[in-house]
């Protein structure tokens, strides 16, 4: 990726079709904490990516999920270079709505630090 790529969050850093949220799901490692749940999958491409999964049932109101969103966007842009070449889909429990966007931001940090320790 070039300079002015690296801390964006263009399409080629999303999981964007069915296929390739289904690819995740169908074979996943779980990773995750009592606000989130990460399920990865090795790629074969040179970079990770990133999916949501924000149900309504966790997350009632959309501007809940609109804010659960833009943090985990956020954090995995600032960590997506550390990161090895894995699909990662991001799921939300309802505990998360509570957390402040700052606490929310630091459990994704530390769930994304744990798993580049353990692949």
């Amino acid at each position: 990726m070039s300079n002015d790529l690296s801390a964006s969050f263009t399409q080629e850093l999303r999981l964007l079709s069915a296929a390739q949220y289904k690819y995740v799901f169908s074979d996943a490692k779980r990773f995750g904490n009592h606000c989130f749940t990460l399920l990865l999958r090795e790629n074969d491409i040179d970079h990770a990516r990133l999916g949501l999964a924000i149900a309504k049932k966790s997350a009632k109101r959309a501007v809940d999920r609109n804010r659960i969103k833009r943090v985990i966007r956020e954090s995995f842009r600032h960590l997506q270079h550390e990161l090895p070449n894995i699909d990662v889909v991001i799921l939300c429990r309802p505990a998360a709505v509570a957390l402040s966007s700052k606490k929310m931001r630091k459990q994704l940090d530390k769930q994304f630090a744990y798993i580049c320790r353990k692949l």
